[in-house]
């Protein structure tokens, strides 16, 4: 299976980009991760750069697209951020979100885990067939019904987030079962809040529809963000992958 990826990360409004993106190709896998740092003085960009770096060298340490090995390698960026709060007092406060995603290009399956509301979309013939929950308290609220699911997007408190990598309490994070098995055109989008806060899925599904390649679809999608989004919006990222089948046509 062949794997074409296109990345984007935008300050938008701010002065300082707290996102992080990367990827890393080999062993036969494909290794994708994007992270929205959180924290005063500069913590922030600091925690998701740390994050992006440990997880993806975790991969190339040992290469494995199973959810064990993602769940290695987002504790293991868990452990770096919690030693880096306590080696500087500047960086104390600093968290991080991450979404991962790995792609066994010989078995052609996918995995994913992920910590925080940085999301991971699935896309097939168009329509998503896969998404992660987000870890806020605002998500807690829809699934028991006392909020609407707009409220992912409008509620003043959708950032609140009860997990993240570097929370003093005990690491957890949701990673797939099972492997994901995957078809020709299957797509998947792992962006920050900056980004899915202003696309929501119809407008990523439309956009699909007319992309050439994934750094077209990705341009669309950035120019939704900056037409919707607010003086100061935050940092806003994305790295698009699309799979298909070695004798596909591109």
């Amino acid at each position: 299976m062949q794997i074409e990826v296109s990345v984007l990360s935008n300050p938008g409004g701010r002065e300082r980009n707290e996102d992080a993106c990367g990827f890393w190709t080999g062993g036969g896998g494909s290794y994708c991760v994007v992270s929205d740092g959180a924290g005063g003085h500069g913590g922030g960009d600091v925690a998701s750069k740390l994050a992006v770096r440990m997880i993806l060298g975790s991969f190339q340490d040992a290469p494995a697209c199973t959810g064990a090995a993602i769940d290695a390698a987002l504790r293991a960026a868990h452990e770096a951020i919690v030693a880096q709060q306590r080696a500087d007092e500047r960086t104390a406060a600093m968290r991080a979100t991450a979404t991962v995603l790995a792609i066994d290009t010989v078995r052609r399956t996918a995995a994913w885990g992920h910590v925080g509301d940085t999301r991971l979309y699935c896309f097939r013939g168009g329509r998503v067939v896969a998404q992660t929950k987000d870890h806020s308290v605002v998500q807690k609220m829809v699934d028991a019904g006392y909020l609407g699911a707009s409220a992912l997007r409008e509620s003043e408190q959708r950032s609140r987030l009860f997990a993240a990598l570097g929370h003093d309490e005990d690491f957890v994070a949701t990673v797939v079962a099972t492997p994901f098995a995957l078809e020709d055109g299957d797509v998947f989008l792992l962006c920050t809040d900056g980004f899915w806060e202003y696309v929501d899925e119809a407008a990523m599904s439309a956009a699909l529809a007319r992309a050439a390649s994934p750094a077209d679809w990705l341009r669309a999608m950035e120019r939704q963000v900056v037409e919707h989004g607010r003086e100061g919006q935050d940092n806003f990222s994305a790295v698009a992958v699309w799979c298909r089948d070695a004798a596909a046509p591109a």
